[in-house]
């Protein structure tokens, strides 16, 4: 495959925000398709150097955490096009998704409501709103996560993230995490 293979994110979006890993992988098959992704993991830190502190090291982990992927098929979808698999690509991602949640601890994850949105370059993300509870010690947080797929120039974008909305021994803005979080994804590409 020529150039970079991961999605791009606008720069500007990211001052905050620390790259922690960028990983391709084979994250399902269709039928006779492999489906690769490709995902940089952002983290802010911020949170999680705070509750490390207050909890004397008890818990350390992300709590504000950004991913975007870009899907490719090997081999092509040739003929068929992404409009006709998307249906099972939003399916299998958002499993995928949930599965991470609960791989990094949260539990309960329930989902919420679906709407639609525009990223910056007008392409149509599909959007689900998610909800979980984080438990460690006396530590009970809530947790409001984010998941989008669309179709970028004949590919798939799948974005997401989490943040804390209450629980947690530090100031919290979950409104402000919530639109930050929009805003990349909407920035991808």
């Amino acid at each position: 495959m020529a150039g970079d293979p991961f999605p791009t994110v606008a720069s500007e979006r990211l001052d905050a925000w620390t790259l922690d890993e960028r990983t391709s992988e084979t994250v399902f098959s269709l039928s006779a398709v492999r489906v690769e992704g490709h995902t940089a993991l952002y983290e802010q830190s911020e949170i999680r150097e705070a509750v490390r502190e207050a909890t004397g090291g008890a818990v350390d982990q992300p709590w504000r955490f950004f991913f975007a992927t870009r899907l490719t098929f090997d081999p092509s979808l040739g003929g068929i096009g992404p409009t006709g698999v998307f249906p099972m690509v939003l399916a299998e991602s958002r499993r995928a998704f949930v599965a991470d949640l609960e791989k990094r601890g949260f539990e309960a994850v329930d989902r919420g409501r679906t709407q639609r949105m525009r990223t910056d370059s007008g392409d149509r993300v599909r959007l689900t709103k998610y909800a979980a509870r984080f438990r460690a010690g006396d530590l009970a947080a809530g947790v409001e996560a984010w998941f989008g797929a669309w179709i970028r120039s004949n590919e798939f974008r799948i974005a997401g993230g989490a943040y804390p909305t209450n629980g947690l021994p530090v100031a919290l803005d979950p409104s402000g995490y919530r639109e930050e979080l929009l805003g990349l994804l909407r920035s991808v590409e």
